[in-house]
């Protein structure tokens, strides 16, 4: 009867120990989804792929910082950059904001 119990225990904290593996297994992929940001390079290929779709760019840049943003009720981590290209025989510049989770342009001003 002792061996019996014994094993009963052993079944039943092996068990728990898988449930709560599984459990903070699904919790951390959760954490992550959230919390995973896009490499800034990456929205910088993407913002300068767009602007080479009406012509050729100069310059580009962007800050590998992320940096909060607050508009109304949203919140959000962007990044910063800028693009530079000539239109009509003169240089011109635009910035830009990026949200850093989606990579999203949020918005472009011309400088």
């Amino acid at each position: 009867m002792g061996e019996e119990n014994e094993l009963s225990y052993f079944k039943s904290g092996l068990a728990l120990g898988a449930g709560l593996g599984v459990v903070s297994g699904v919790l951390s992929a959760l954490w992550y989804q959230r919390n995973r940001t896009i490499d800034a390079d990456f929205v910088l290929e993407n913002v300068k792929d767009a602007f080479l779709k009406e012509g050729p760019i100069e310059g580009s840049w962007i800050e590998f910082e992320k940096k909060p943003l607050r508009k109304f009720a949203i919140h959000s981590k962007t990044y910063n950059g800028g693009i530079s290209r000539v239109e009509d025989g003169s240089l011109v510049q635009y910035a830009f904001v990026a949200d850093a989770q989606t990579g999203t342009v949020i918005e472009v001003t011309r400088l």
